[in-house]
Parts: C-alpha cells; sequence; structure tokens
C-alpha cells in the first residue's frame, strides 16, 4: 500500500484530500504546516507528497528544498492557485515531480497520484535491483578458498578503481564472465552499462556493426540507425568474450578505439567519442595467436595491461565443498526443495572427478541432484550418472610401457606417457593435455621440455580448446 502524506493550511480541504485517496486504498497522513509535514515525511519516508505551495511558515518550495536525502525521495506534487504557476514551473525544476491548480479536480489528483506512485515504484526497484546486482557480484563473495582464487581476487581489488584494460585467461567453464562482472560492479562504472559480445559467435560480416553500430542506407538491408556496443556502453563497461576469435580487420579498428576513445558508424563520416572500459576473455593463448599471426600484436599489449589466469576447476578443487553449498542452497530457492548437504560418498565422487567443464559442468550436475533428489542429503546415485571418468580409462590404455628389471627413468617414463597421449589424440595437444588430466599450459611446457612439439602436426592449434 502506498503511503501518501498531505499538506496544507485549510484544513478542509486536506480533509477532502484524504477522503479521495483513502476510497483508493492508499494510506493517508496529513499536516497543516510544512514543519508539521517535514516531521511527518523523516518519520515515514512516504511515496508521495501532496503539499500547498503556498502555506504560513514553511513554503510548499521550502519543504522541497528539505527532503530527508534518502536512497528514493518521495514524488512531490504541489497544488497551487492559477496566479502562481509560474512557482509551479520553477519548483518542478528543482526536483518536484509534478503540480495540481486549485480548485481541484477528483479524477485528476487520482491520475497524478497514480504516475507518481508508479515512479516511485520503479525507482525502488531498480534500486533494489542494483543493490542485489552489487550484492550479487561483489569480490568477497565470489565462492573460493584456494590460495590461486585468493590471490586472483587480490588482482581485481586492485584493478577494479581504475579503467584500465584487464584481459582474462581461462578454460571455458571457469568463470571468466563472473569476474569480468565483479570487476564492474566493484568499480565507479558500476551505475554504468555492463555489456558483453561473444566473438566467437557473431558472424565475421556482422560483428563490425555489433561493435559499431550503422546510419541508414551504409549497405543492404540498413533501413535504420542502430546503435553499437561501443556506443551503449558509454561511461560502463564492455566485455568482449573470446577475443581470440575476433577477425583481424576488426582488431585494427578495436585498437584505433583503444587509442583514440572515438567510434565511427559504419556509413558516417562523423567520430563519436566514448568512455568505455574493456575487459577481454579468451581459452586461447594470444602469445601463440600472435606468433601465428592471428592475433595483432600492438592491441594483444593493450589488452594485457593487467592479466588474470583462472584456473581450471580441477587446479583447485578445495574450492569444491564451498561450491557445492553455494549451488545447493541457490537450488533450493529456485525449486522450493531443503536439501540440507551431501554424503561423504557423493562429496568424495566429486572431488576425484576431473572436471572438463569446469564450474559450470558442476554446477549442472547439482542443480539435476537437487531436482532430483528425494531426500534431504545428496547421495552418490543422485550424481554417478551426470560423472563419467574417461580418464583413468584412457590413462590405463596409454600406459602400455614395459618397465625393464633394472628399473626406468622417470623423465623417460613421462616423455613415453606424452608421445602416447600424443599419438591417441592424433597429435592434437589439447586433447593429449585432456588425456593426461593436465592443464594446456603444463602439458605444453612438458612437450617443449622434452623437444617434442616438433613431432605435433599443423592441426595442432596451441590455443586452449573449448570442451
Amino acid at each position: 500500500m502506498a503511503v501518501i502524506v498531505v499538506i496544507d493550511d485549510e484544513p478542509r480541504q486536506v480533509d477532502i484530500i484524504r477522503t479521495i485517496l483513502e476510497e483508493q486504498n492508499y494510506e493517508v497522513h496529513t499536516a497543516l504546516t510544512g514543519e508539521e509535514g517535514l516531521k511527518l515525511i523523516e518519520t515515514l519516508n512516504p511515496d508521495v507528497v501532496l503539499s500547498d505551495l503556498k502555506m504560513s511558515g514553511m513554503s510548499g518550495t521550502e519543504l522541497l528544498e528539505h527532503l530527508p536525502d534518502t536512497p528514493v525521495k518521495p514524488a512531490f506534487i504541489l497544488m497551487t492557485a492559477y496566479g502562481t504557476i509560474q512557482s509551479a514551473v520553477e519548483a518542478m525544476k528543482k526536483g518536484a515531480f509534478d503540480y495540481l491548480t486549485k480548485p481541484l479536480e477528483r479524477d485528476l489528483i487520482l491520475h497524478k497520484v497514480r504516475e507518481a506512485v508508479e515512479k516511485v515504484k520503479l525507482q525502488k526497484e531498480n534500486k533494489w535491483l542494483r543493490y542485489e546486482l552489487y550484492n550479487k557480484f561483489k569480490i568477497d563473495g565470489i565462492v573460493s578458498s584456494s590460495k590461486k582464487m585468493e590471490d586472483i581476487l587480490n588482482i581485481i581489488k586492485k584493478v577494479t578503481p581504475t579503467s584500465v584494460t584487464v584481459l582474462i585467461y581461462g578454460e571455458s567453464g571457469t568463470g571468466k564472465e563472473l569476474i569480468a562482472r565483479a570487476i564492474h560492479y566493484n568499480s565507479p562504472r558500476r551505475t554504468g552499462p555492463f555489456t558483453v559480445l561473444n566473438c566467437a559467435a557473431i558472424p565475421e560480416n556482422l560483428i563490425e556493426s555489433e561493435l559499431f553500430g550503422y546510419e541508414p542506407g551504409s549497405f543492404t538491408g540498413a533501413t535504420h540507425r542502430k546503435i553499437g556496443l561501443f556506443e551503449a556502453s558509454d561511461k560502463g563497461t564492455l566485455f568482449l568474450d573470446e577475443v581470440g576469435d575476433l577477425p583481424l580487420l576488426t582488431q585494427t579498428k578495436i585498437l584505433r578505439v583503444l587509442q583514440d576513445k572515438e567510434i565511427r558508424r559504419i556509413g558516417s563520416k562523423n567520430s563519436i567519442k566514448v568512455d568505455v572500459r574493456i575487459i577481454a576473455a579468451t581459452n586461447k593463448l594470444l602469445e601463440k595467436e600472435v606468433a601465428a599471426g592471428r592475433f595483432r600484436e600492438d592491441l594483444f599489449y593493450r589488452l594485457k595491461v593487467v592479466v588474470v589466469e583462472l584456473p581450471p576447476l580441477r587446479e583447485r578443487k578445495e574450492d569444491i565443498p564451498a561450491l557445492v553449498k553455494f549451488f545447493i542452497d541457490k537450488y533450493n530457492k529456485e525449486f522450493g526443495k531443503r536439501i540440507k548437504d551431501i554424503s561423504e560418498g557423493a562429496k568424495n565422487a566429486l572431488m576425484e572427478y576431473h572436471w572438463p567443464g569446469n564450474i559450470r559442468q558442476l554446477e549442472s550436475v547439482i542443480e539435476r541432484a537437487v531436482l532430483m533428489c528425494d531426500k534431504d542429503i545428496i547421495s552418490i546415485n543422485d550424481i554417478k550418472s551426470e560423472l563419467k571418468f574417461p580418464r583413468e580409462e584412457n590413462v590405463s590404455g596409454i600406459l602400455d610401457i614395459q618397465i625393464p628389471d633394472n628399473g626406468i627413468n622417470f623423465e623417460e617414463l613421462e616423455k613415453e606417457l606424452i608421445k602416447k597421449a600424443m599419438s591417441k589424440s592424433n597429435n592434437i595437444a589439447t586433447n593429449a593435455a585432456k588425456l593426461l588430466g593436465m592443464s594446456y599450459k603444463t602439458f605444453w611446457y612438458r612437450l617443449e621440455k622434452f623437444g617434442l612439439r616438433g613431432s605435433s602436426s599443423k592441426e595442432d592449434i596451441p590455443s586452449l580448446k573449448r570442451d
């Protein structure tokens, strides 16, 4: 129920307005002076204030200027005689919502009050949603207990107050967008837009129009002006996911935006200044992409002012229990369930699993388990169908090595394992790394260490492939 305060030094006028509003189920409080009205406003924090403009003591304009500094101020409607309309208009410039001229009409009062109530309702909802959004992406709220993630969160805390570009590395499902949103919503740009472009999901011939927009008639089918994501992200953050898949020509244009802080819509001769922070993410090793000529070196250095390398879940398994609890709580609320915990057997299975799909896969497993579980504890039976263990089978198949009586050199064993993994994965290093349960960077390091890079085929693209 909306709360309304009515202030007028004419008691009869106050009674009439009270009756009109209470018939519509509004909660109405009244005062006969501006000073009394201000006390009511400070106590009640109403949605709408209806105040006479000319009153003995504090006037309606003075009351407007003394409204408490609350997150959402009440919508202020002035009531004025015909001869003082100009004063009411001036008051609107100072923040009044609207004005009513006397003699007052019932329908007009109700119309203005409904509009004012709706405006305040939207403001409060927006404020609440923003609060929820900031709360959701606050840095301290990111679920983590591992040393690797602690180091990453410390980096994030240092970069959030600035507008430097950030490059986030990580396999698919490790939470790159979550980190990007945390940086944005904890930065001075938090009230600005956060926009996302998945560079791998947009056809090459459309990506520039998505980023820069276009003017009518600039190409066949361009019937109206389109605002691009750079322009739409002004005063905010643009998150370029899978930035390693950008075409070279588009890379050149993005570099120009980073240098000149301006864009030009397709088909336009005019430049538009933009103030946009860039956060980029990739599951490719951009150093290798630069070496292969697929990514501009100058753009690479522009993007990597600060680098955040997100570890895969298999390298931060100590975070699994906290993540499981977080996802159980989340899906309890969503599905109306009351799952309390997960059994030791199920927990051990989750800890032993290699998680090729990372946190995204873990969330999917817990979501299904919460939905399907008939008891208050998730058991191994609720999750085992979702957990496949190809690594154990693959490694056992690879490990077909004869050990001589005098033993074997461990480095030679490791080298032989890597060679066999490469052979079984058709010389694709990404797949070979998965067979051995290694991160791509670790596997690539061992390839170089043992001088095996030369044995990989041209198909062996040095990048972290999508799962």
